[in-house]
């Protein structure tokens, strides 16, 4: 899904902007503003709907704080976000593992969830041969259901293989979205928009792709992305910082920066019913 380009007289198309607010890790104590609770949450939803985000990629902890994949927890924060923004926002929740999850419970959760969009790491659901007959079965379920699956890969490497596993058909017909991790094996974990080409090099330019990045060049990686036909997720799961270097106050500044890269772009934002429209929802 690449935008058409100004000779055929067309629009761009328009550019996802996501935001992940809290991701797995971040606490408080890494900004006062990490949206850990459920008041929280819906908060930042609001907030960042407002700014430009269509796309929430949805993390919920436990009662001390730490990463959890629960599917009353997950169906409990999507409906107070729905309360709060309707259908405004795809929510997009996460497998990750974290550390503290199998991969039977990684598929397990959304499976009690049924939730509208979920975001798998290919190397935690299908990290070898043996695991490729569970993750067809689980793949072939998220058609059936009309889940919108989003692939995390985080090497040119991972490209690869999901193309490997596309042509064979472990991951089966359909519309994927695929996100790109820029910076989380760099020095630091500080990302680089340069960082994108090799993603792009193992790309066959088919499926949709987006990028996060790690670290105060977010914004740069993003709007490089933007620039060559991709979509972005920004939050302060992998960065903190405004593109000056100094704190960000909170996770609509971020998405705000995003969207007006976007702009210079010559791309629109993309509404939640736009996304639903280019997956098939």
């Amino acid at each position: 899904m690449k935008p058409e380009t100004a000779s055929t007289g067309a629009p761009p198309q328009p550019v996802i902007l996501a935001v992940a607010p809290n991701g797995a890790y971040k606490t408080p104590r890494d900004h006062p503003r990490v949206p850990i609770t459920l008041e929280a949450l819906v908060a930042d939803a609001v907030a960042c709907r407002e700014a430009g985000a269509a796309l929430l990629h949805l993390h919920v902890r436990d009662g001390e704080g730490r990463h959890l994949l629960d599917a009353q927890a997950y169906r409990d924060a999507t409906a107070a976000i729905r309360r709060a923004v309707g259908d405004a926002l795809v929510v997009q929740i996460t497998t990750e593992a974290a550390g503290r999850y199998e991969r039977a419970a990684q598929m397990e959760v959304v499976r009690g969830v049924r939730p509208e969009a979920v975001s798998i790491a290919l190397r935690e659901v299908v990290p070898d041969a043996s695991s490729e007959s569970a993750a067809r079965t689980f793949f072939d379920w998220l058609r059936r259901e009309r889940v919108m699956p989003q692939f995390i890969l985080y090497s040119p490497q991972d490209v690869a293989r999901y193309r490997d596993l596309r042509a064979r058909g472990v991951i089966p017909g359909g519309c994927d979205f695929l996100l790109f991790v820029l910076g989380r094996y760099a020095a630091g974990q500080v990302s680089d928009a340069s960082d994108l080409l090799p993603f792009l090099a193992a790309h066959d330019g088919t499926t949709p792709w987006a990028v996060c990045a790690f670290g105060p060049r977010e914004s740069a990686c993003a709007l490089t992305a933007a620039a060559l036909g991709g979509h972005m997720r920004v939050g302060f799961e992998n960065n903190l910082r405004l593109p000056d270097g100094s704190l960000a106050p909170d996770n609509a500044a971020l998405v705000r920066n995003a969207a007006a890269g976007a702009a210079l772009c010559g791309r629109e934002l993309a509404s939640a019913n736009e996304i639903r429209a280019m997956f098939g929802a």
